[in-house]
């Protein structure tokens, strides 16, 4: 074999590189004239590839709740993570999706609509390229949504709560509370005509699930012994703060499936490079909560709490989940910091209140939430912080209000609460009748 050819070979490449560099110069307009098909084929991929990244957050809340709370009452938690899953799953396919996308119309079929018309799936090998994207990867993109504002409820109540009335909960939550609010902007509704802005969330899932937690953790009470009579507040550290670390780091890498994919839209170069921007942002906003969380506890507390960093990075890219597009990097940096700060700030006077939230949610998705929509007109021009401020104590008040009514009238009928004696022997033992860690003795 002549070894010369291959050198000519490439020579040739060399010399003919510049013609194909100018070839690719070509006007942008050309370069970004794919075809329809083509173009549903990127934008589902992209509902797809966001929904799995958001799914994989259901991995980090188990985990995050998990290593916050103490032995006894892990496998209680990671029951309750993968249970509200399956059920947000039933009753989105059910009830929620068509109640958030009405369409022509809340009808009885509109509303139970997946029993007798289901619009969630496309036929099989059908599609329709006009449509943009496939309407299943639309509802299995959706689904995660509705699951992660379930997610953050779990949380707040942990160590105390009884899991039957907290599935009814989940039931009502996903199926009809969720779907109603979120309605109002994405579904075409009386926020979005209005103007209200809320890119992926902050206020429609975060804030939403920020203030059902809030109502919960009122109706059903402090854990036994959480507030001394002195009005001190005891310390419960959580059983193993590196499957927290794991769940935060699995949190941040589902958040650019959260924000990335709603884009809803990748099959253009301005698409693709405001997706790109959308991820970039999504990371220093969580970069600047986390390095705000370490300054802040060092300066309050003279040490570093790591549990504080890790909600004060969730905190950063709840912030920067209302607009995560049009902030420049160094904005999404100061957005996400200041997200971190409130979340460390609203720690103690929650602890004031004595309203117990076990691994800091309500810091963290709601009042962080809050601040990223309130936020969003100081870089998103055509939006006003009236708007977003009607929005927010819209969402909020529907969500608590009814989410309060819920609460009330489970602990008025089936109870809400474990006895004194379960919560001090772990929920694991009353609630599962099996440990997470069996092989050690719990200290009560």
């Amino acid at each position: 074999m002549n070894k010369t050819l291959p050198l000519i070979a490439t020579l040739a490449t060399l010399a003919a590189y510049p013609a194909a560099a100018q070839d690719a110069a070509a006007p942008a307009e050309a370069a970004a004239a794919v075809s329809a098909d083509v173009v549903y084929i990127f934008n589902t991929l992209l509902f797809l590839m966001g929904g799995f990244l958001v799914m994989w957050m259901a991995a980090g809340f188990a985990m995050l709740e998990a290593g916050l709370v103490r032995s006894k009452n892990v496998t209680t938690q990671l029951f309750k993570n993968i249970s509200l899953f399956a059920i947000a799953g039933i009753m989105y396919w059910l009830i929620g999706y068509n109640l958030m996308y009405p369409g022509d119309g809340w009808t009885v079929q509109g509303v139970i609509g997946q029993i007798f018309s289901p619009k969630g799936l496309d036929a099989v090998g059908a599609g329709n390229a006009e449509d943009g994207y496939s309407a299943g990867s639309d509802f299995f993109f959706q689904l995660m949504f509705c699951a992660t504002t379930a997610s953050i409820v779990s949380g707040t109540l942990a160590e105390r709560v009884k899991l039957w009335p907290f599935l009814i909960f989940t039931v009502i939550l996903t199926g009809l509370i969720y779907p109603i609010e979120a309605s109002w902007q994405w579904g075409g509704g009386f926020l979005s005509e209005m103007g209200f802005s809320d890119f992926a969330g902050s206020t429609l899932v975060h804030a939403a699930g920020g203030f059902a937690a809030l109502a919960g953790a009122i109706v059903l009470g402090a854990r036994t012994g959480k507030y001394r009579p002195d009005g001190r507040m005891q310390p419960m550290p959580g059983s193993n703060l590196a499957l927290a670390t794991l769940g935060t780091f699995i949190l941040w890498l589902g958040w650019f499936g959260f924000n990335g994919a709603s884009q809803l839209a990748i099959g253009s170069v301005s698409d693709a490079a405001d997706v790109s921007r959308i991820f970039v942002n999504t990371n220093m906003a969580a970069s600047g909560g986390a390095i705000a969380a370490i300054i802040v506890t060092q300066l309050l507390y003279g040490k570093i709490d790591l549990t504080m960093v890790l909600n004060g990075a969730l905190a950063g890219l709840v912030a920067i989940t209302a607009e995560p597009l049009t902030p420049t990097v160094f904005a999404a940096i100061l957005i996400g910091g200041v997200g971190g700060a409130l979340a460390v700030f609203v720690v103690p006077m929650l602890d004031k209140l004595k309203i117990d939230d076990v691994v800091g949610a309500i810091p963290v998705h709601l009042v962080a939430g809050i601040w990223g929509t309130m936020i969003v007109p100081a870089t998103n021009e055509g939006t006003s912080f009236v708007t977003q401020a009607m929005g927010v104590a819209a969402v909020g008040a529907f969500v608590f209000v009814i989410s309060f009514i819920v609460w009330t009238v489970l602990k008025a009928t089936m109870g809400i609460r474990v006895s004194k004696e379960a919560e001090i022997s772990g929920l694991d033992i009353s609630e599962m009748g099996m440990e997470a860690y069996p092989d050690f003795v719990q200290a009560k």
